[in-house]
């Protein structure tokens, strides 16, 4: 069960602001939202299942300890690719296809290679449970998209995006670093070493910020 919490979790964090949550709410302004749901589930379903067998797979040929070091790391860079966000690039545009199959179709590949397909890999290398973090990365998959179907039919703007954006990017960080200092070695947390790593990870911070806020002044023209 915790296993299955930590992975609903982390999916809700990381699809916050991302493609395919837009992509959510561009397509219930389309079709009924129960269509929607049905499609992102579908999708979901078997894309999250490609990603925990990738990251299971991962755990047989490569050492738990570097994979646990690396899913630490990952968390950081999806708390950086979250203030970064997404754009549609065309995957709401219309198809010859049902709404279902045009739903799920676009969720599918949208999820291919996305940071929530990303996270759900390093969710199942990083605990080893197949099925837990199955179940975990798909309800949270539901919920996060179920809240941007809501925010876009619903609410509108009148929730500050922005604000979950760095919500959702500093609780993954702040995961990442936990995870750094649990498998790291000792010896390696020196003060250089700390202050170090502090003064890059804010630098990073500001930069992504800086040229985001650079990419949606330029889209806003």
């Amino acid at each position: 069960m915790t296993v299955f919490i930590a992975s609903l979790l982390f999916v809700v964090l990381a699809e916050m602001g991302d493609k395919t949550q837009l992509l959510a709410m561009a397509f219930a302004a389309r079709y009924p939202w129960r269509t929607v749901l049905w499609g992102v589930f579908a999708a979901t379903v078997f894309n999250h299942l490609f990603a925990v067998v990738v990251g299971n797979y991962l755990t047989r040929v490569i050492p738990l300890e570097y994979i646990q070091i690396a899913a630490a790391v990952s968390f950081i860079i999806f708390g950086l690719w979250t203030i970064r966000g997404d754009e549609l690039s065309g995957e709401d545009k219309a198809t010859g296809y049902s709404p279902f199959w045009t739903v799920a179709i676009a969720f599918f590949f949208a999820e291919m290679g996305d940071k929530t397909q990303l996270a759900t890999i390093a969710l199942a290398a990083k605990y080893n449970e197949l099925l837990a973090v199955w179940l975990g990365t798909t309800a949270g998959m539901m919920v996060a998209d179920g809240i941007g179907i809501i925010v876009g039919i619903v609410l509108g703007k009148s929730i500050p995006e922005r604000a979950v954006k760095w919500f959702a990017a500093l609780v993954f960080i702040a995961f990442g670093i936990i995870g750094l200092y649990q498998y790291l070695p000792r010896d390696i947390w020196t003060m250089p070493v700390v202050i170090g790593g502090l003064a890059i990870l804010l630098l990073l911070l500001y930069g992504v910020s800086f040229f985001n806020g650079m990419r949606t002044g330029r889209g806003s023209r």
